[in-house]
């Protein structure tokens, strides 16, 4: 059975965190909110909004960050989790393919390799892996 989404108008919002309506269209014109709409086109706040407007009023009111650095924090925090995200899928493929590494590393037994340090530079490494016979 399908979870039912709990979702807010905007004037529920604004009396849940003591601000004008305004400042919540302003935020959604600054491109920080974008709450869903209804078949009417009422604004409808999610969890996931709520949870984003905290944080957002966080910066403003306790650190005093103006709009344009709450849009920098927030893009950086985005860019993060998904950074955390591709991080996680790679550790996972390398405990997934742990066994193969090892097989293949026999070779490369005290031997040097060439390892891409990035897209224009790359240098050399010598590999200090035992092998066991």
């Amino acid at each position: 059975m399908k979870q039912r989404v709990r979702t807010y108008t905007i004037s529920a919002v604004a009396e849940m965190y003591d601000i004008h309506p305004q400042t919540l269209r302003l935020y959604e014109r600054e491109g920080l909110l974008a709450p869903s709409r209804s078949i009417g086109n009422t604004r409808l706040y999610e969890d996931g909004d709520l949870e984003r407007l905290e944080v957002i009023l966080s910066l403003t009111r306790e650190l005093g960050v103006n709009l344009a650095g709450v849009e920098i924090i927030l893009n950086m925090r985005s860019k993060m989790d998904q950074m955390q995200r591709e991080f996680e899928q790679f550790f996972e493929y390398l405990k997934t393919h742990a066994n193969e590494f090892s097989q293949q590393s026999g070779a490369f037994s005290s031997s040097e390799a060439l390892i891409p340090i990035s897209r224009y530079r790359v240098t050399r490494m010598r590999s200090e892996i035992s092998s066991e016979d």
